[in-house]
Formats: C-alpha cells, structure tokens, sequence
C-alpha cells in the first residue's frame, strides 16, 4: 500500500521566504536608474577585470520582465501549508521519483558515499524544483536578474551580486550571457541552483572536465549532495520526527528555523520525545498550521540543513515527507 502524506495537515506561522519581504513593500517597482547600472559596471570592472564595452553590450541585451516583478511578490512559501503540499506531494510527482532513482541508482549511491546525503534527499530535491528536469524555467536569467537587481528595490542588493555571479558564470563557462532560463529568481538546471550556488557548490561528478547541472543528472545529483555537505548535513542522523500531538507543543514552539533547544530540556519541561534522541540533540519545535487547528514537528539539525537550500520550513518539510515515500516505495520494489 502506498505511502500517503506523512504530514496530512500542517503549516507554520514561521518567518517566510526572504523574498517574501513586507507586502507593502514589495509592491514598490521603480524605472532603472541609469547611473546604478554604470556603477554596477564600474564595480565589475574594477574589481572582476570586466572588459567595459563588453559589460555593457550584455546588460543592453538585457530586459525588465514584469512577470518576474509579479512572481516575486506572491512566492509558493507564502502558502499556508495545506495549501502548499498539495503542490508537491502528488503520486506523479513520486512515481517519477521512483524511476529517476532507480535510473540514477549507482550514482545516487556514490554521492551518498562520497557526501552523507541519502538518496532519498537528493531525489527529492531534484523533484521538487524541476520534477526530475521536466521544468527547468521559463525566464531568461540575464532578464530575471536585470528586473530584480534594478527594478525592485527590496532585494536589489541581493540581485546585484547575483547578477554579477551570473556575468561571471557565464565568462568561466563560455555561455551566451542570454542563453540560459531558470526560475524567475534567476535559478538554473536540475537543482536549480542561483548563480553564486553554481558557482561554489557545482561539481564534476562524471569527470568529464565540466562542471553542468542544467541538463546533466550526474553533475546534478553530486552538485545538489556537495551543498549539503557544505551546509553542515550529518551523515546518518535524522531529519525531524512528528512527537506526541496531545501535548501541548505550543508553549515551546518558536519562529525561525535553527533549532534552539536541545532534546534534554524539553524533557525537563515534561515533554515526552522518544529514547532514541539522545537529550544533547539540538532541536526545533516547529508549529505548522492546519485547516482546523495545529500541528507540531520536531526538526533537527539536517532539518534546518535543507532549509539553507530553500528558506522555509514548509520546503524542509515537504522536501523530508517526500523523501520518506520515495524511501519507502524504493524498498517496497526490492
């Protein structure tokens, strides 16, 4: 019998995506300044040894998007939870999982021996950002970091730097600056990956002299287990588990992600959680909303890992739920 939601009913009243900046603010769009866009320049010349006229060639190829400026502004982490796992835990979405893993089976194998990261993880991931490369992007990624870099003030810091990673990505690897797609956020291939994650946590996993997450599974699958292993993962240790629900889990749930309390002192409290957590294990009691009520989850260290890939405990969580039925129906098929 298939494995259905581990969590059927949760969300959290957490912090959301960084990209989920106040509403207010989000809604401010303004024109690109055209003395920002010199400036830019002027600092990647200086300090990236940027050839001026070809700087400013690529960035005049570049366009505002405004379907970029819509997207960010109404972000899949800005879900209540019943409404966001629906999303991604679909018997398609897991019975690809399936075949991408026995596809990639001694891959995934040698990742998980290299990195720590099991399988299960991996599939996941690669899962839910691009349903095992079927989705890979429809935005221009010179466009969606143009747009956000100089026409969206909340975050244009951020997508400053992001886009200078990108014009160096692209320099490093050949491309045509306006060639490759991705997220509206600028993410590209499998695991999709922002610019500065290609270019300090991309591996060559197949050997074959060049580092390509967007259409090469190998590259992808050791890309997406090195920046766990990066991330501080624990190899063999566990992600979260679901205590007892008729405690009241609310006076210790708290906002964030990074676990704050250690097992031992929430049994001092009085709260039961299983002998197989030793008490020095760091923990987080997250709260997760449901459509009539609460739900609690303890997350541990690895939990607040996959977090660093995506800012959001509803994407750690949907990330680890989906991981237990790919793990599960792998070891019903053997």
């Amino acid at each position: 019998m298939r494995t259905k939601n581990l969590l059927k009913n949760t969300l959290l009243p957490l912090s959301l995506l960084a990209t989920t900046l106040s509403a207010n603010a989000a809604q401010t769009v303004e024109n690109v300044n055209p003395k920002a866009v010199e400036k830019f320049i002027d600092e990647q010349v200086s300090e990236y040894d940027f050839d001026r006229e070809t700087l400013k060639n690529w960035l005049a190829e570049a366009k505002k998007n405004q379907q970029v400026l819509d997207a960010i502004q109404r972000p899949w982490e800005a879900k209540p939870w019943y409404q966001y796992y629906p999303i991604f835990l679909t018997e398609k979405r897991l019975d690809r999982g399936v075949k991408f893993w026995q596809q990639h089976q001694d891959t995934l194998a040698s990742a998980e021996n290299e990195f720590g990261v099991p399988a299960e993880v991996i599939v996941a991931i690669i899962g839910i950002e691009t349903f095992y490369g079927s989705y890979l992007g429809k935005y221009p990624v010179l466009d969606s970091l143009y747009t956000l870099a100089f026409h969206y003030p909340p975050r244009s810091s951020f997508f400053r730097s992001e886009l200078s990673e990108y014009l160096r990505l692209a320099r490093a690897e050949n491309w045509q600056v306006t060639e490759q797609v991705g997220s509206y956020a600028g993410a590209m291939g499998l695991g999709q990956f922002i610019s500065s994650s290609y270019r300090h946590y991309a591996v060559d996993f197949d050997h074959d002299g060049q580092r390509n997450i967007l259409d090469n599974p190998v590259d992808a699958i050791g890309s997406v287990a090195n920046y766990f292993a990066e991330h501080r993962w624990q190899a063999d240790a566990p992600i979260a588990t679901q205590p007892d629900q008729q405690q009241d889990w609310s006076q210790v749930a708290s906002s964030g992600m990074k676990p704050d309390t250690t097992v031992a002192e929430l049994r001092k409290k009085g709260f039961n959680i299983d002998n197989q957590y030793p008490g020095s294990m760091p923990v987080k009691v997250l709260q997760f909303e449901t459509e009539d009520g609460h739900e609690y989850w303890l997350g541990f260290d690895n939990f607040y890992a996959i977090t660093r890939y995506n800012h959001s405990p509803l994407y750690a969580m949907v990330a680890y739920q989906l991981s237990q039925q790919l793990k599960h129906e792998m070891n019903n098929s053997q």
